[in-house]
């Protein structure tokens, strides 16, 4: 059984939810609470034993690789201040030489496109595959999560949660042999069914665990819907072949590309905050009080 060890964070979109916030900053640098979204991402892959993340970018993204590195200027500004506590947030982010990579997406042809253009660094092993838009509370990570049950069932694995039954035609929506466990084996999966197609209320959530065998697919991948070369397309060619698995993670999801969802998602990772709780609670309490 082979180590998960790299992570594919495509992160080459434009972010047109949430415009116009993304017309001068990459959609990853919104600030949830006083950390852009791609930190959580990263620190998600980190603590489920992450040795190497691979960002597949476009054009306008260089503050995001600017903020995995030194900004020597303001360290050496706080360092001279004395302000050790800010300056060890700054540098938190920071890691190992050759522990980040970078590659481009020159087109936007897709999901399925991004995570290909990866192909030749992650080479011939599992990995993982994180979408940057959303964002996990939770202990453990889910992540770390599907590592762990990734030692139990050897296959591909995606994370999904439970939604509305009313609302599964938002969503990819897995068909389960069985819904007794957590670990379910797959033997299908729908995009934006109606309620009534609907195999399940299961939903996709952007985490994914898959076999390198998804690259040779996704070069042969036609393009599908919104005219793009479709991740899920992919994945259902690999599951003709291979053993798939949904895991029930046991976190709450928040989609970020969205306004409305990253705006729930500062007020919930605030009030994880031990700092910010009483605050927070009591602001909401008046400005929402009728």
């Amino acid at each position: 059984m082979s180590q998960i060890r790299k992570i594919v964070i495509p992160v080459a979109g434009h972010g047109t939810r949430v415009l116009p916030a993304t017309k001068s900053i990459p959609k990853e640098m919104l600030p949830v609470v006083d950390k852009p979204l791609i930190d959580y991402v990263v620190a998600e892959a980190l603590e489920a034993g992450i040795e190497h993340v691979i960002f597949v970018t476009g054009r306008g993204k260089s503050a995001l690789e600017d903020y995995f590195d030194h900004a020597f200027e303001l360290e050496a500004g706080l360092q001279a201040k004395n302000k050790t506590d800010i300056l060890t947030e700054v540098r938190q982010p920071i890691r190992p030489p050759g522990s980040l990579c970078y590659t481009r997406q020159q087109s936007p042809a897709g999901l399925g496109h991004a995570i290909w253009c990866a192909r030749e660094i992650v080479g011939n092993e599992p990995f993982a595959i994180s979408l940057p838009d959303v964002i996990i509370r939770g202990t453990p990570g889910c992540l770390k999560e599907m590592v762990d049950q990734y030692k139990v069932c050897n296959g591909n694995i995606v994370a999904v949660e439970e939604v509305p039954r009313e609302e599964v035609n938002k969503y990819g929506i897995i068909a389960p042999k069985s819904t007794d466990s957590d670990l379910m084996e797959m033997t299908g999966m729908v995009e934006k069914p109606t309620v009534e197609d609907a195999p399940s209320n299961f939903s996709i959530t952007g985490r994914y665990i898959l076999q390198p065998e998804i690259f040779s697919l996704l070069e042969k991948t036609e393009k599908g819907a919104g005219n793009e070369i479709q991740l899920t397309d992919a994945m259902a060619e690999l599951m003709k072949a291979q053993s798939f698995f949904a895991y029930r993670f046991s976190g709450e999801s928040h989609d970020c590309g969205s306004k409305l969802g990253w705006l729930k998602a500062n007020m919930a990772f605030a009030k994880d905050r031990s700092e910010f709780t009483e605050d927070v609670a009591a602001y909401a309490k008046e400005l929402f009080s009728i």
